[in-house]
């Protein structure tokens, strides 16, 4: 049965929507923007009856009280830790991570920083940030699907643009999403305080990406990793992906769809195939 959980992290309360017995081993999925733990549920009920427990967290600033003011509280480094506080709080020192968007972003990071805490990762869309933060800079095409990531470091009309005609903009990103994904997202989007703070993960963290070009910002990855890309992905290029495989150190697949960026809505089975097999092939029941 699914419920939603509070857990408290010095002054931060995070939400997280948890499936299964809390005695297995645990599978941590990270959201992405805009949207919300909700878009975990199905695959989060595929994996408890597979005998793990789920956890997905609604992410700082998406969890109303975990919403600090201020850019400077969305850094990478603060994302990443929350992570690794909330599975500390589980009493859980090693798991399995999977994450979209900017969940796969914050990630990378934790699997980098931590590879003795993760048995298995699994990115969708975003590969390694070096990969990722180079393009940016050096590739034209991503360059052109980036620009949103531009635009977004203006204060105030972001928001306004967001908002504008009901949330029209984010409604046709959320097209594949049923209504209930919907009204859940909703709640975080329609609260100013939250709908900034999701902004300030592109603020604070856009001149690290960008640095990429000149200077190491994430090296080798040396846990198994699963990579899922959909090549009509309009924010995600080809140039990025192809580069991000040199990392990879460990056990890697990649898996590439004919498809876009909303994976887990528009080919939710090949999704739940290629993670199923490669958590269970990482599985540490005994841990």
């Amino acid at each position: 049965m699914q419920e939603i959980i509070e857990v408290k992290i010095d002054n931060l309360t995070f939400d997280c929507l948890t499936d299964g017995d809390k005695e297995n081993e645990l599978v941590v999925f990270l959201h992405g923007w805009p949207e919300t733990a909700s878009m975990w549920k199905k695959l989060m009920s595929s994996f408890s009856k597979n005998g793990f427990y789920c956890v997905a967290p609604n992410l700082r600033g998406y969890s109303k009280n975990a919403c600090p003011k201020g850019k400077k509280h969305y850094g990478l480094d603060k994302l990443a830790k929350d992570i690794l506080d909330i599975s500390k709080f589980l009493n859980k020192p090693k798991f399995h991570l999977v994450g979209h968007d900017w969940g796969a972003a914050i990630g990378w990071k934790v699997v980098h920083d931590h590879p003795d805490r993760i048995l298995s990762w699994t990115a969708i869309s975003i590969p390694h940030l070096q990969a990722f933060g180079r393009a940016i800079v050096v590739d034209t095409e991503q360059r052109k699907m980036s620009q949103y990531i531009k635009s977004f470091q203006l204060p105030y009309l972001p928001e306004s643009r967001i908002r504008k005609d009901n949330f029209k903009i984010l409604k046709k990103l959320w097209r594949n999403s049923d209504s209930n994904e919907i009204d859940e997202y909703l709640k975080v989007f329609k609260n100013p305080k939250q709908m900034t703070a999701s902004l300030n993960y592109y603020r604070s963290n856009y001149k690290l990406l960008k640095s990429g070009a000149t200077e190491q910002i994430l090296g080798d990855i040396h846990v198994p990793t699963l990579f899922i890309w959909g090549n009509k992905d309009i924010a995600i290029g080809s140039y990025s992906v192809s580069e991000s495989h040199q990392y990879m150190k460990n056990d890697y697949e990649f898996i590439e769809l004919n498809s876009g960026h909303w994976l887990i809505q528009t080919n939710y089975h090949e999704l739940k195939k290629a993670i199923t097999k490669h958590i269970k092939k990482n599985a540490n029941f005994s841990s």
